[in-house]
């Protein structure tokens, strides 16, 4: 068990700041037992796909293993969530687990999907004057805190010759963000898919820039350390599984619509088009992908935005 300095404690608040609180989440740390496998997911992606199924819970049985599944708004709230010891298994974009990885948070990457760099973007309104990312310059710009849009922000501000502090960041979760975009109280919002989709055919939103050229937009799998060193058959199933859905979806994307449009409660063509954006395919990681997630971590670690050098391979599963 990790101890937490105040600071530490204070950096894993600010993830959970724009978000939603575990309490209203109705999350209890890890009430359900040892018997249950608790798996955190946002509202997208292949883990959608496998709770649509259902394949996991008839997979786990045998093993007497139940499966309890508690949706987040974003990858901080995620993995705060896995900190507390109320999620053993879910999955975010790259720089959540640098965050979390800062805080001293009980995780280690089991797997990753291929880049989706164009599942990413920073968008602005139809009829916004601004036509460039360096036209952001002194705007007001909407992201979830510690997600895998932070990253594509700085980098896209750092090929425009902007630096960070030319922007004044606006952290908020997804629903909050939209709401400001769609009102104007913000010039720019930096969002992921489906909600990039959604405002794409919804609000006519304008694409500044995606990912592509910039950054991966590589989405991973993260688990407690504690659940995979006493579990690792039921890590194995799951990620079995994984690679079933990766395999059979990337061949049906209009059965991945329908099933995500069901699950996500967005309409097909939103859906459709998110899933087109997928990367389908999970992998354990490997030298190149953490070597990308290191440059992350020393990215945000020279802007001053976690607290100190961290090295990833050290929060890397390793199968035995």
């Amino acid at each position: 068990m990790h101890s937490f300095s105040p600071r530490r404690r204070n950096l894993l608040a600010g993830l959970l700041a724009a978000g939603l609180s575990l309490a209203t989440m109705s999350l209890t740390a890890h009430a359900a037992g040892s018997d249950t496998l608790n798996i955190g997911y946002q509202k997208y992606g292949t883990l959608v796909l496998l709770k649509a199924q259902g394949t996991l819970e008839k997979k786990l049985a045998p093993l007497g293993v139940k499966v309890r599944w508690a949706e987040f708004p974003g990858g901080p709230q995620l993995l705060e969530g896995l900190n507390v010891g109320s999620v053993d298994l879910g999955v975010t974009g790259e720089t959540p687990p640098i965050f979390a990885q800062a805080a001293g948070a009980d995780l280690v990457y089991v797997g990753y999907e291929p880049p989706a760099p164009t599942g990413e973007a920073i968008l602005v309104n139809k009829d916004s004057a601004i036509k460039s990312v360096k036209d952001l310059k002194g705007k007001r710009v909407a992201l979830n805190k510690g997600s895998n849009v932070h990253y594509l922000l700085v980098r896209a501000l750092e090929k425009a010759g902007l630096k960070y502090e030319d922007i004044t960041p606006v952290f908020l979760p997804p629903a909050d963000g939209r709401a400001a975009f769609q009102q104007g109280s913000v010039d720019a919002w930096v969002i992921w898919d489906p909600f990039l989709a959604a405002a794409e055919k919804q609000l006519a939103a304008r694409v500044l820039s995606d990912g592509k050229g910039l950054v991966n937009n590589t989405q991973f799998y993260l688990a407690r350390r504690s659940y995979v060193n006493t579990n690792p058959k039921v890590l194995r199933i799951v990620l079995d599984e994984l690679a079933r859905v990766d395999s059979w979806g990337k061949t049906h994307i209009p059965e991945v619509t329908e099933q995500l449009a069901s699950q996500i409660g967005l309409d097909k063509e939103v859906t459709g088009k998110a899933a087109a954006r997928l990367g389908y395919g999970v992998k354990a990681l490997d030298s190149k992908t953490i070597a990308e997630q290191q440059r992350i971590a020393d990215t945000f670690t020279n802007l001053k935005l976690i607290p100190k050098t961290l090295n990833v391979k050290e929060v890397v599963w390793q199968a035995h």
